[in-house]
């Protein structure tokens, strides 16, 4: 007998254990002969990360795909891992031995500290993938992979992969090392992603400086009023520039101005001389220089600004580095002594300061003035602390547009799509401007770079030190001694490798036969560039073939009032804790129901409360099945149903089915949620077992034998179809259903996917759906009119044809029953003060004035409507203010426009009821 009521927390880790004796996970687990196959691999999360909503979301939709096509007999992999995270762990691990108070990784040294990171991950590396198992991943665990191998050594395959990608890259002239601008951590002193650096808004400062002309070169500024007019001109033998950070004017290598800047026109290919330096810098023309911004002048510093960087390689102008790897002004024989090995920000203030004193002695040299202006200042996005700097350093670096081309060419030729089919028009964005590839890092965690220098600093790239020792040797004609780079490769590098890299490769291993290319790619919009494009480049580059044919971007989960969850807003919802509140089942489907493609998702505690009283339904629809001894019956034919109730139900279930795999195959897994939703609640539980209940209490034997054995098939169906969607409570009732009649063939999770095309019986349909909408309709009216709900009203039906007498002869017991009728009378004439609707040919009348006081009735009808007009007009003055739709947040407009559906749809049913009573 089933348990009274269904107890996550108490079915949940026994089910996983059950899934995982029965290697239920493995590849191919349930596969018939021949199947195709379909794989996915997970995108590999931070070894140094928690389950997070995003995490619960990407891989329940994961999991729906999975157990989905493991049903359908495939030869099914869910390949797992995680990603070493090189700057994470490495932070991670310092802040450890700080907190312990023991020796930093310089006084270890490299190869004590990158033992001290391995305990780490075998002691602390598993806590997301065993958060995985709680959500009820179906991965196949036992071939987890990691991105720097078991154990990092150089005979893991791996890290040979990696090796081999770098040293082959290298060899077809698609790495090289140079100098070129990077974005710098200087508390970590390394190199980091663009994804690593975020873009905050700060209350700032514009310094207005005065840069003298050299040679005692003057001209003529034009002055104008505050319309833009020339009222004047005056000489000036200086220029002003507008900077965000001072201290990089140490490195100043020129000014640009507009080649079409009439004011600026006599001084390009003239000189200035820079403050504090003295350095000779000259005037070019480019048009990087914004004639309308500033003064139209801008001091150009190619070593540290991204864009200054092309304006000086456009110009030739130098490029002067003025930081340490830590931020700090260099010691070198330019730079004021004052200013050497100051701390940036303080040399920041100091050269302001001598500026400011410039301009006291001198009204024509230093600083103009200050600007007080909000500006947008890059810090690293893990703490948001630190203000990263662009800094010109020599670096490892792949021309990512020549791969590229053919990663292009993927997706615009129809290999690959992406779903919603917009973020198509974001990929080719990224790859259309690709950059240089940045792969090197400044760490000892993470993937260390093969490539060995020689005394005069020639790189040999190779597998190995013995193979570079040889090519040196070679190459100088005698032994030297190397060093190999200390730097190590982008985290993204090794991903990038993740489709073929984790079925053996370069190894040609069975697997990677098998299961290369994958099939689906689940993953985040804010990484396409980062992760998907890199890996459809390698995929195509070292294995000729696009690494899956589909990638499925899902949306951003919020919280209910639409805002983005942070941890400073308090807003988090941690997926773990609804786990524990509601079970894995419902956490699961909420976030399936609501992934709607390309819509991000508003998460509401209501709507998790409401999917745990789904599965409350389900288990509760078994145990009354129970109760009623509804037992599968071997050799159950669905066709050969007498009961049109029986036929109906059938049909009903084979159109669920059928429109769950729709959903499921068009990555409408919203649709599919939904599917099964309005199909077990609304269709089975609320009619269905409504219905079945006078034929259980009934006396026709027959009749209780076929709708038990119905309701028993149809149950099966409804657990199979809610299996990928709620994978515990549908593998708990389908063991505990299980025990009576024939055994089972397997647990749920290898089961077959329903085929029940050609159940469909119109006749039964039609009837039954006659049935319920006549029920409805009066169930309707009893709300809308409040009629109390102990009133048993009459009903007639007038203008009824043969068919709905004969519905009306074997249904009137039912809607009597379910709609709380004292009779049903068919009549040639609509009664007076009745409330009437329409199903089929005929009109219903329900005469209400024995029980409600109609003119008071429809009064506050009315009124209620007037009350609704009121607040839709009030809402659309407001959508329409273009002021509060500019500065309301985007949440508060979400809001208005839903207060607006819903009233329209409110006024809308209250209309129809006055129309019903006129």
């Amino acid at each position: 007998m089933l348990e009274k009521s269904y107890e996550p927390g108490a079915v949940e880790n026994r089910v996983y254990a059950d899934w995982l004796k029965a290697d239920a996970f493995a590849a191919g687990a349930g596969a018939a002969p021949g199947a195709e196959t379909f794989t996915i691999v997970i995108p590999p999360p931070n070894v140094t990360g928690s389950l997070h909503i995003g995490h619960a979301l990407n891989n329940t939709i994961q999991d729906i795909l999975v157990r989905f096509n493991r049903m359908l007999k495939k030869d099914v992999l869910w390949q797992p891992g995680t990603d070493h995270a090189g700057i994470a762990t490495q932070m991670i691990v310092e802040r450890q031995l700080m907190e312990r108070q023991q020796p930093g990784r310089r006084e270890m040294g490299r190869e004590k500290f990158v033992e001290r990171v391995w305990e780490w991950k075998s002691e602390s590396g598993g806590t997301i993938m065993n958060q995985l198992k709680r959500l009820g991943a179906s991965a196949d665990f036992s071939r987890e992979r990691f991105t720097m191998g078991e154990n990092g050594a150089p005979d893991d395959q791996m890290v040979r992969a990696v090796t081999k990608v770098f040293v082959e890259l290298h060899s077809r002239g698609l790495i090289y090392r140079a100098k070129r601008l990077v974005n710098w951590h200087p508390g970590l002193e390394t190199a980091i992603s663009d994804l690593e650096v975020e873009n905050i808004e700060i209350k700032g400062h514009m310094w207005h400086l005065r840069y003298p002309l050299a040679d005692g070169v003057t001209y003529q500024f034009p002055i104008v009023d505050e319309e833009g007019n020339v009222t004047g001109h005056e000489t000036r033998d200086y220029i002003i520039v507008a900077t965000t950070r001072p201290e990089t004017m140490l490195g100043d290598s020129g000014i640009a101005v507009h080649p079409e800047d009439e004011r600026y026109a006599a001084l390009v290919g003239k000189f200035v001389d820079l403050p504090l330096v003295g350095r000779r810098i000259p005037i070019v023309a480019d048009e990087y220089a914004d004639p309308e911004l500033g003064t139209g002048a801008v001091k150009i510093t190619p070593a540290h600004d991204f864009n200054d960087f092309e304006v000086g390689v456009r110009n030739d102008l130098e490029q002067i580095n003025v930081f340490t790897t830590a931020g700090n002004i260099i010691d070198a024989e330019f730079v004021p002594e004052k200013y050497r090995g100051l701390e940036r920000f303080a040399a920041r203030k100091a050269i302001v300061d001598d500026l400011t004193a410039l301009a006291e002695d001198n009204e024509t040299r230093g600083l103009d003035h200050i600007e007080a202006k909000k500006i947008m200042v890059p810090h690293d996005e893990k703490t948001k602390l630190v203000v990263i700097e662009p800094f010109l350093t020599d670096q490892w670096w792949v021309k990512a547009d020549v791969l590229a081309k053919p990663a292009l060419a993927a997706v615009r030729e129809g290999r690959t799509k992406f779903v919603p089919q917009q973020y198509e028009n974001t990929y080719f964005a990224w790859l259309e401007n690709i950059k240089p590839w940045c792969i090197s890092r400044q760490l000892w965690w993470g993937h260390q770079i093969p490539a060995w220098y020689g005394p005069d600093q020639e790189a040999f790239v190779a597998s190995s030190a013995e193979e570079a020792q040889a090519l040196a040797d070679a190459h100088y004609g005698k032994p030297v001694e190397l060093r190999r780079d200390e730097d190590v490769l982008d985290t993204w590098f090794s991903s990038a490798l993740w489709p073929f890299s984790t079925l053996g490769w370069p190894d040609d291993t069975a697997e990677l036969r098998r299961y290369y290319p994958t099939d689906v790619l689940v993953t985040g919009f804010d990484i396409i560039f980062f992760w998907v494009a890199r890996m459809m480049m390698m995929g195509l580059e070292f294995l000729d073939e696009e690494p899956f044919h589909t990638v499925y971007m899902h949306a951003l989960v919020r919280d209910e009032k639409g805002q983005k969850m942070s941890k400073t807003k308090g807003n988090v919802i941690d997926p773990l804790a609804l786990i524990d509140q509601y079970g894995a089942d419902a956490t699961r489907f909420t976030l399936a129901a609501m992934a709607a493609q390309g819509r991000d998702l508003k998460l509401s505690m209501s709507r998790v409360e409401g999917y745990r009283n789904f599965v409350t339904k389900i288990w509760n629809a078994a145990r009354f099945l129970e109760m009623n001894e509804c037992r599968r019956v071997e050799g159950y034919d669905p066709k050969a149903n007498k009961l049109p109730l029986n036929r109906w139900i059938v049909g009903a279930t084979a159109r669920g089915a059928a429109a769950v795999t729709q959903g499921i195959v068009d990555y409408k897994f919203n649709e599919a949620a939904n599917a099964a939703y309005d199909f077990v609640w609304g269709t089975f539980c609320d009619w269905y077992v409504e219905f079945a209940k006078p034929v259980f209490m009934g006396e026709d034997e027959a009749a209780k034998a076929e709708t038990r054995a119905t309701a028993a098939w149809a149950l099966d169906q409804i657990l199979t179809i809610l299996h990928p969607f709620m994978p515990f409570v549908t593998e708990e009732l389908w063991a505990e259903t299980g025990k009576f009649g024939a055994p089972r063939e397997s647990m749920l999770i290898l089961t077959q996917w329903p085929n029940l095309a050609g159940l469909e019986d119109a006749e039964a349909d039609a009837d039954l759906t006659w049935l319920i909408d006549v029920i409805t309709n009066v169930r309707s009216v009893r709300s809308e009119m409040n009629v109390p709900a102990s009133a048993k009203l009459p009903l007639v039906v007038v203008g009824a044809n043969e068919t709905t007498l004969r519905r009306l002869v074997a249904g009137t017991s039912l809607i009597t029953r379910l709609a709380r009728l004292e009779e049903i009378t068919p009549k040639s004439d609509v009664p007076g003060e009745s409330a009437q609707f329409v199903v089929g040919e005929a009109t219903w009348a329900l005469p209400l004035a024995e029980f409600i006081d109609i003119p008071t009735e429809k009064a506050r009808l009315s009124k209620e409507v007037t009350k609704l007009d009121g607040e839709v007009a009030q809402i659309d003055k407001k959508l329409g203010n273009e002021q509060f739709v500019a500065k309301a947040p985007e949440e508060v407009i979400e809001e208005q426009k839903a207060r607006r559906e819903a009233a329209i749809e409110r006024r809308h049913h209250i209309a129809e009821a006055l129309k019903r009573l006129s």
